[in-house]
């Protein structure tokens, strides 16, 4: 969660008023004629993901504040619990403020596996529930139940029932919201967080909404703030009674209808279930620039193997390979090219990889930072490699398989490319 998110959620838990909303607790009919009959749309987020499974894998740390994150000199804080948040930590703090800020706390390093093994199991409760699923990221997510309500029941009993099988079946706590709208809901579990779930009825949106700072809505970063407090513009009650023609002359057509509609409760887009992803990348930041371009191959090599084994294990091949340069001074170039066939293997990602940072003419030039990314993502199954007459298949692909089912049975490092082994031979 971002500092601004923070920020936006103290000032829900704080300026919101409860009249209108139904409390957590109060009693629903079971057959979903209650006040949240027309509330089909939930969205659940979980609490501090990444420290929360860190805390269920290193028990001794529950006692602790927890923040996930590199200790590099460069490194930045990903998550941290709520213990650690009181103490002024969020994310994307550089990890040294941190430690200055929460001296006692436990630190790890993400693992994003381990997240990413947790998150399916939550998906896969929500999914129970209903295919209208829409992950927006690993710890949470939209779900439309209105199908789901005759065999479950209404939303909140829904919402009920996936909040304690989150909590029984993975040892985790999430906070859901209950609205007609996914706007509304967003907000109803940001204001509840954390482990909570809160009901905002059609009727009461109004009340819900005109309290809240104009920085709760989404799309209002700081200039748009400061152009709205110009206008006189500071909650969004005042927000919702703006002429629009005004606010569209002020924000543009597109950003001031958008605006006018949010802060009125009006939200008309829809639950989208999860589609395949459309491109496969790692990234790497040095804790110091790197010029050598030995270093660099070798780190290409690296994330080219991560992305080939993402690839592989989600049963997708790409055609497009690309990478990410950026220089000291934050400046950053891509460069892509695109394949005759798709692929899967790393070893072939990495050759195009280095050939396309060969080529940017940055190849002496200080790094801060490299990533590869494999876009034009499909099924496995849709993209057969045609081998061309006279070519002979060169084996990499079973290699690597075989490398995979090692490393999940041993562990990441179990085994390795010879080059990567050097080099971490060399820096023992």
């Amino acid at each position: 969660m971002s500092r601004r998110q923070l920020e936006r959620g103290a000032a829900l838990r704080g300026m919101v008023s409860p009249d209108g909303i139904v409390p957590l607790g109060a009693d629903f009919p079971a057959d979903g004629s209650g006040p949240d009959s027309d509330c089909h749309i939930l969205h659940l987020d979980m609490d501090a993901f990444f420290a929360s499974v860190e805390q269920l894998r290193h028990p001794e740390a529950r006692d602790r504040p927890v923040i996930v994150g590199g200790t590099g000199p460069r490194s930045v804080v990903s998550s941290a619990d709520y213990l650690a948040r009181s103490r002024g930590v969020h994310s994307a703090m550089p990890m040294a403020r941190a430690l200055r800020l929460c001296p006692d706390a436990a630190v790890f390093p993400p693992d994003g596996a381990a997240y990413r093994q947790a998150s399916e199991a939550v998906m896969d409760i929500l999914r129970s529930v209903t295919p209208l699923v829409q992950p927006l990221s690993l710890d949470e997510a939209f779900l439309d139940v209105s199908g789901a309500r005759r065999r479950l029941g209404g939303p909140v009993r829904i919402a009920a029932m996936i909040r304690e099988r989150v909590r029984s079946e993975q040892r985790l706590t999430c906070s859901v919201g209950v609205a007609a709208n996914r706007f509304t809901a967003k907000l109803g579990s940001t204001h509840c967080k954390p482990d909570g779930l809160l009901l905002v009825p059609t009727a009461h949106v109004r009340g819900f909404l005109d309290p809240l700072p104009v920085g709760a809505l989404p799309g209002v970063g700081d200039k748009t703030e400061q152009t709205l407090a110009r206008l006189g513009l500071r909650t969004v009650g005042q927000l919702a009674r703006y002429e629009p023609d005004l606010l569209r002359m002020e924000l543009g057509n597109k950003a001031g209808t958008r605006l006018a509609a949010l802060a009125r409760g009006e939200d008309d887009s829809t639950v989208v279930a999860e589609t395949a992803d459309k491109s496969v990348g790692a990234e790497e930041t040095f804790d110091d620039d790197v010029a050598d371009p030995d270093v660099v191959d070798r780190e290409l090599l690296r994330l080219a193997e991560k992305v080939g084994r993402r690839l592989r294990a989600s049963g997708q091949v790409g055609r497009t390979v690309s990478v990410k340069l950026r220089r000291a001074d934050f400046s950053t170039i891509t460069r892509s090219r695109t394949l005759a066939e798709s692929t899967d293997v790393a070893r072939e990602i990495s050759a195009v990889a280095r050939d396309l940072y060969a080529a940017s003419g940055l190849r002496r030039t200080p790094l801060r930072l490299i990533g590869v990314r494999v876009e034009g993502v499909a099924p496995a199954d849709r993209a057969h490699r045609q081998l061309a007459l006279g070519e002979e298949d060169s084996g990499w692909r079973d290699v690597e398989r075989v490398m995979d089912q090692v490393t999940a049975r041993f562990g990441p490092g179990a085994i390795q490319s010879a080059v990567l082994a050097k080099r971490d031979e060399n820096d023992v």
